[in-house]
């Protein structure tokens, strides 16, 4: 029963072949820019890699490109595949995700496979702990991290956490798949409470600095579009002081709490000092 793993390189698809490999399971690793032989080449934007990778299958583990996931769910199909795990997001879950430059290719993608003929399961995360490190350079250097909203709550989920329901759902998707899964870490934080967290780790005070909503876009323009920057402010503005609604999935599916965001950055403590 190989298991096919897209974006191996990726925090989430690297601890999900560990454990699917823990599990005995056979694994097939693949990336767009294979980094060695044990990878297999599948770029999501170009179909003419899919067959391939394919070949032999018989689970996915796939991220959500939208822009050939249709033509990926057909040569699945073909291949004799019989379930897909997308790693989506909870963005899809806003009153209008084809207007929301972050749930778009997300929504789209989800519904290429849904109308699809192989069975999928659709993870859908909110924030992941590994957002954190966008926070590094400043911390490293002693400087203040600048936020526009401080305040704003996130429901961060461990990757870790988010690979070990994707392995038990491809592990047993008669029972677990087919559904769509909103997955959450354990707490609601708020950027203040995360840099907290942050701050004792590491023995030292770390400043928040409230910046405006255009110092911010103005900071992140050299890498991010301005309607992905809008629609991220807009989210952040919209969990001012309002706590994120959490969901007891990691434990349901893994038989164990969801890890904490202390717990990870212990883990990654290295990267803030």
């Amino acid at each position: 029963m190989t298991i096919l793993v897209t974006g191996a390189r990726g925090a989430v698809a690297t601890a999900l072949i560990g454990l699917l490999r823990e599990r005995g399971l056979p694994v097939r690793p693949a990336s767009s820019a294979p980094a060695d032989p044990s990878i297999v080449r599948c770029d999501l934007r170009d179909p003419s890699t899919f067959a391939a990778a394919l070949a032999g299958a018989k689970s996915v583990f796939l991220y959500a490109e939208p822009a050939h996931a249709g033509d990926f769910a057909q040569e699945a199909a073909d291949a004799g595949v019989e379930h897909i795990v997308l790693l989506s997001s909870s963005s899809v879950l806003t009153p209008d995700p084809d207007a929301d430059p972050l749930a778009r290719s997300h929504v789209e993608a989800e519904r290429a496979l849904t109308a699809a003929p192989v069975p999928a399961t659709l993870l859908r995360p909110g924030a992941f702990c590994g957002n954190a490190f966008a926070w590094a350079r400043p911390i490293k250097a002693g400087e203040p991290v600048a936020l526009p909203y401080p305040q704003a709550h996130v429901d961060a989920v461990h990757e870790a956490d988010l690979a070990a329901v994707a392995a038990a759902a491809l592990a047993d998707p008669g029972t677990l798949g087919g559904r769509a899964y909103t997955v959450t870490g354990p707490q609601s934080l708020t950027f203040a409470d995360q840099i907290g967290v942050l701050s004792r780790a590491i023995g030292r005070e770390i400043v928040v600095k409230r910046i405006s909503r255009q110092e911010w876009k103005a900071q992140a323009g050299p890498y991010m579009e301005g309607p992905v920057a809008d629609a991220l402010l807009d989210y952040w503005e919209s969990r001012d002081g309002r706590p994120a609604e959490l969901t007891p999935v990691v434990e349901e599916l893994t038989g164990r709490p969801a890890r904490t965001f202390a717990s990870w950055v212990e883990e990654h403590r290295s990267a803030f000092r």
